[in-house]
């Protein structure tokens, strides 16, 4: 066998090979749930928390970008955008996954100005109806852990893209009325209530064990247990609250020093960080089917004859989700 034939027979084995390789890595990622994660960071603590298991946790989650808004505690817009890229940053995914800015004020405020090019929030709004419109065989998966002002906005926008997501939001006390992510923006979740988008509410619940507010932890256990957790990063960040940090377990802990407490124990919940977790893990929580209901005057109204459903998660298994937190962010170094 002459050399030019072997080097023929050797390059088709090699390009064989890569070939192999990149289907299969293509079909890992196929295998990744797509998400987009909505946040207002700057809120108080649970955000962070639920952006660290999410990059925690990469190996399931296909990231397509973090997308901000801004509620009433968190200050403007700009100020979620900067704790949202401090998490980034000590997870190393700045330059990996987008940052994208929403919207700043409400639905109502926003709704009548889409037709301009450069409305409030037009960044990430334009990416969420994007990254819909690229979904063929699984829905892109919205996880909304803040108003739902950037949904609701792009639903307007392009009603098209409302079977090609699956939105999957911390938010509600219901049956009950009240809860901040909802009380910021009524309108915002009354209209995507109204469009035929796949809609699933992980319940919040205040003070009761079956929503989210179960899923606690005390300061003596972050203390104890969330210290170097996270990769270390070569250049720390300035917190929040000041200091320097390079990995998320020791702001997470300065986090918990800056922050008032609820409950004996004195303890603080990690609503969105359940919210991510029931999508790793949906027997990690009970999912009901319910008519669509609809708020006015801050009141739910049911509508049983409703032909529309949405999915109602409550009962989460605070044991496991924080068993599983703190083993990824363990090991995500």
């Amino acid at each position: 066998m002459n050399k030019s034939i072997l080097f023929v027979l050797a390059f088709a084995f090699f390009i064989s090979c890569n070939t192999t390789e990149t289907k299969e890595e293509a079909t890992e990622a196929n295998k990744k749930i797509s998400v987009i994660f909505d946040t207002d960071a700057n809120n108080e603590l649970d955000d962070q928390h639920a952006m660290a298991y999410l990059f925690s946790n990469m190996d399931y989650f296909d990231i397509k970008a973090i997308t901000v808004n801004a509620t009433r505690n968190g200050g403007d817009i700009q100020g979620h955008f900067d704790e949202a890229e401090r998490i980034m940053q000590l997870f190393n995914v700045r330059q990996e996954v987008p940052l994208i800015i929403g919207a700043n004020k409400s639905y109502d405020e926003i709704k009548d100005s889409i037709s301009n090019a450069t409305f409030d929030g037009y960044e990430a709004v334009d990416f969420i109806i994007n990254e819909a419109k690229k979904q063929s065989e699984n829905k892109l998966v919205v996880i909304a852990v803040g108003k739902l002002t950037n949904l609701a906005l792009a639903l307007q926008k392009d009603p098209s893209i409302a079977d090609k997501i699956r939105l999957v939001w911390l938010g509600a006390n219901y049956p009950e009325p009240g809860e901040y992510n909802l009380v910021n923006d009524i309108p915002s979740m009354n209209y995507v209530l109204e469009t035929n988008v796949d809609f699933e509410m992980v319940t919040v619940r205040y003070g009761k064990p079956s929503g989210t507010d179960a899923v606690k932890a005390t300061k003596a256990e972050i203390d104890a247990k969330m210290p170097g957790l996270g990769p270390k990063i070569s250049t720390p960040i300035i917190g929040r609250h000041g200091g320097e940090f390079d990995n998320f377990g020791d702001y997470a802990v300065n986090l918990f020093t800056h922050i008032d407490y609820l409950g004996d124990p004195p303890a603080r919940a990690l609503f969105d960080m359940a919210a991510v977790a029931i999508i790793k893990n949906p027997n990690w929580a009970e999912a009901i089917e319910i008519p669509c209901p609809i708020m006015t005057d801050e009141i739910w109204i049911e509508q049983p004859e409703n032909k529309r459903k949405i999915i109602v998660w409550e009962n989460f298994h605070k044991e496991e989700i924080m068993a599983d937190f703190y083993e990824v962010l363990g090991g995500s170094k």
